[in-house]
């Protein structure tokens, strides 16, 4: 990827991090404001899904999905992946929940247990969304993963062939210079 388009994309990537932590930091400010707090509630899970899609085109754009080695950006990136799944849909629970006891009486105690317990998970995937989406967006800068190498190669002859790393040796001379 060129630098200055990495460099928008993870600036747009980190802008969207922040937006998201500003959210679960101070949303329950504005509990007094049914509207407000359901327009940052949308705001917040529009975010996560705009970092998953910003992710998913930045995969695109490896040389290593345009090799169609799918499986290795997968694999690499699988607790990413992962992740960011469970957060959004711990997310969208959590909101549609607490919208959902809150919205008819504002000065009610709404913290169910399961309320309670829904909260505390979407806060913790919210903290491992933060490092594996850093992880994941820094790691994709890696130039490796943009032009052909010796790594995407041998990744390529094991999964095409079926060959694993003890037999590579000997189809040395099917490189492609």
């Amino acid at each position: 990827m060129q630098s200055t388009g990495y460099g928008l994309v993870i600036s747009m990537q980190l802008l969207l991090l922040v937006l998201d932590l500003f959210v679960n930091s101070f949303s329950e400010l504005f509990r007094w404001q049914n509207v407000v707090q359901l327009v940052l509630f949308i705001i917040q899970d529009i975010a996560i899904l705009f970092n998953i899609i910003i992710i998913i085109l930045m995969f695109f754009n490896t040389f290593v999905f345009q090799a169609g080695l799918v499986g290795i950006l997968i694999h690499k990136f699988k607790a990413t992946i992962i992740v960011s799944a469970i957060y959004l849909g711990l997310s969208i629970a959590f909101h549609v929940w607490a919208m959902n006891l809150r919205w008819g009486n504002v000065t009610a105690y709404v913290w169910t247990d399961g309320l309670l317990a829904l909260f505390v998970l979407q806060r913790l995937a919210g903290v491992l969304y933060y490092y594996f989406y850093k992880r994941a967006a820094l790691r994709l800068g890696d130039t490796r993963l943009y032009s052909d190498s010796a790594w995407l190669r041998k990744a390529f002859l094991t999964s095409r062939l079926g060959l694993n790393s003890a037999t590579f040796g000997e189809v040395e001379c099917y490189r492609m210079d």
